[in-house]
């Protein structure tokens, strides 16, 4: 495995100096991609077939990110899988074997990732153990990124770069609620960002706070470990079975996607799915939905219902404050779970850009970007895998890179199409490509897979003069 330590400085042209003085090599026309996970890796390889040089950085010590288990960073637990089925998570040049099962293991995602990265030979172009702490653009459309080694050890290096994709992830830094009374209860509590294996909940007395699938996941193995399992959630939500009609349910899905059912008429399929197989939620005490389907990001949990109607779940509504000893709910029932898991997801961070690089203006970390990657005056950024689609987002991170890679070359031979594409982002950056959504952080990159990818398309098509 190739390390930041033991291969040789990238070549380069004599040192240039930033804006503040400090020495810069100039890399010429290579472009920087930030993270060597799914969508870093995708990015590198497209760019590379596009004849572009590039210096990957990657903070750890392997390539996976977010599905490497062995990472700080990763949520991932023992027991994750894909809520995606395998042909709609895949890159479309490098297939899942067909051996695997419809929703694979995180260990299975990680050998695909290492072979994938062994296959299309990207290793060579990654710094293992290299955190980018500054990236900063330049005159001419070029942004300096300043890296070190991880942890903060050894000198800070600055090279200047053609481009910059940004694939650091955006499922790694907690999202923690504030309750009254938090921080004098007595109980233990976590993020489910450090929740690994269910021996972490075997005999307890167990609150899970959140409703998102990572929630709906611990929950079930609370139920199965925990002494008592209480399950809080704000508002009611649809849960989708993994199967419907005996094939994944994204498939089914995708099916009518491509019929181009209307909207309308899936949401009055869906609901009249859930009323023949499990009814009514409201019936097991669980709340009832304040929006339609599709509306949110979709719960993809077979067995969340099966424990409730087993009443080894019990589901409760949201926490109104802790006390020293307990939990009063907003229905003014108490409870005493002595450990509590906040389910309540992530924000979306990039501490090594200025907020409004990104179109950040209010400060709350939400981007405002046109495809969920491009931004308003910086035509040689681009931000990869920044979405919550309704099936995987593998393949939606391959295009966007691809998208990204055609963009620089017709920088180079094209460019008035290019600067056409600029006019194009300044216009419809924040556009959304789903149906009516929530409007929470949860839902912020929310995605319609094949509103989006016919998006991407349109977009490829106008840098080819279609």
């Amino acid at each position: 495995m190739s390390t930041s330590t033991d291969r040789p400085e990238p070549e380069a042209t004599p040192l240039a100096l930033s804006r503040d003085g400090r020495p810069v090599s100039d890399r010429g026309d290579t472009v920087c991609v930030i993270g060597a996970g799914p969508s870093g890796l995708t990015a590198v390889k497209n760019l590379k077939e596009h004849g572009f040089g590039v210096d990957c950085y990657e903070r750890e010590t392997g390539v996976g990110g977010a599905w490497n288990w062995r990472h700080d960073r990763s949520p991932v637990y023992a027991s994750t899988h894909l809520i995606s089925s395998r042909p709609f998570t895949q890159f479309p040049d490098f297939p899942m074997p067909d051996s695997w099962p419809d929703y694979p293991h995180h260990s299975q995602l990680l050998g695909y990732f290492e072979r994938y990265a062994d296959h299309f030979d990207l290793r060579s172009h990654i710094w293992f153990g290299t955190e980018v702490i500054r990236v900063e653009p330049v005159e001419g459309d070029r942004w300096d990124v300043t890296t070190r080694s991880t942890g903060g050890y050894g000198p800070e290096r600055t090279s200047r770069y053609a481009a910059v994709v940004v694939a650091n992830g955006h499922n790694w830094s907690p999202k923690l609620p504030r309750y009254e009374g938090l921080a004098e209860f007595r109980g233990e509590v976590m993020h489910a960002s450090s929740y690994k294996d269910p021996a972490q909940l075997r005999g307890k007395r167990v609150l899970v706070v959140g409703a998102g699938n990572t929630g709906c996941d611990i929950a079930v193995e609370a139920a199965q470990q925990a002494s008592r399992c209480w399950h809080s959630t704000r508002r009611g939500y649809w849960y989708a079975p993994k199967y419907v009609l005996g094939r994944p349910a994204d498939q089914v899905n995708d099916a009518l996607l491509a019929l181009r059912v209307p909207l309308r008429v899936r949401q009055w399929l869906y609901h009249w799915t859930l009323r023949l197989t499990v009814g009514d939620l409201t019936r097991f005490g669980l709340p009832a939905p304040d929006h339609r389907v599709y509306e949110t990001h979709p719960i993809a949990n077979s067995q969340l219902v099966y424990h409730v109607g087993h009443g080894t779940i019990m589901p409760v509504p949201d926490v109104a404050r802790f006390g020293p000893y307990g939990v009063e709910l907003t229905d003014g029932r108490h409870i005493d779970p002595e450990l509590v898991v906040f389910a309540t997801g992530y924000l979306p961070r990039f501490e090594f850009l200025d907020p409004k690089v990104l179109g950040d203006d209010s400060g709350t970390g939400r981007p405002t970007l046109w495809l969920n990657a491009f931004a308003v005056g910086h035509p040689t950024l681009a931000v990869v895998g920044l979405l919550q689609p309704d099936s995987g987002v593998f393949t939606l991170a391959h295009w966007q890179s691809v998208l990204f890679a055609r963009l620089l070359d017709a920088r180079r031979t094209r460019p008035e199409r290019a600067a056409a594409f600029a006019a194009a982002t300044t216009a419809r950056a924040g556009e959304r490509y789903s149906g009516q959504v929530k409007d929470s952080s949860r839902h912020w990159f929310e995605v319609g897979h094949a509103d989006y990818l016919r998006a991407v398309q349109r977009a490829l098509d106008s840098l080819e003069g279609k």
